[in-house]
């Protein structure tokens, strides 16, 4: 009896593992501007970058929005509170739940660090002409949109 021949793995050449890698070392690059000025964490981070730029959300849309986990995204939350850089207030439409939005010093650490970041992505981009960005953008959307749809499809 023949067994059918199993495929190798080989973790240079498999897309979630370089995904993952890339995005970590992308992601400590720009750390260093608001971890090292502003003792702030990744998550809290993200959470303070999509209230700069959507405005006040509720945890549950700041967990659609980063693709977080709830655990992470309300320790993030509780944590930025705490140090009053985002203010929380019960939901007119659903008492259960809490809107965030940032606070003036939330605000003014956003308009900071916002800058910084964008040049921290633009010295990891270098390398890239804009017609690669444009296309790296573009087939990271794509792999996002099958991932996502398979998903939703389960197993």
């Amino acid at each position: 009896m023949s067994r059918a021949r199993t495929a190798s793995l080989t973790l240079d050449e498999f897309l979630p593992y370089r995904l993952s890698v890339a995005a970590n070392v992308v992601s400590q690059r720009v750390a260093r501007v608001y971890a090292e000025q502003y003792g702030l964490s990744t998550q809290e981070w993200r959470l303070i970058a999509v209230l700069g730029e959507d405005g006040e959300r509720t945890q549950l849309e700041l967990i659609k929005r980063t693709r977080m986990e709830k655990v992470p995204v309300s320790r993030a939350a509780r944590s930025l509170e705490e140090r009053g850089l985002v203010r929380s207030a019960t939901s007119e439409s659903d008492a259960r739940s809490r809107r965030l939005s940032l606070t003036a010093a939330g605000r003014r650490i956003y308009e900071r660090v916002a800058p910084a970041a964008l040049e921290a992505e633009a010295e990891v981009l270098a390398e890239l002409g804009p017609d690669e960005r444009a296309l790296l953008r573009s087939l990271l959307e794509r792999i996002e949109r099958a991932a996502s749809r398979a998903l939703k499809q389960g197993p």
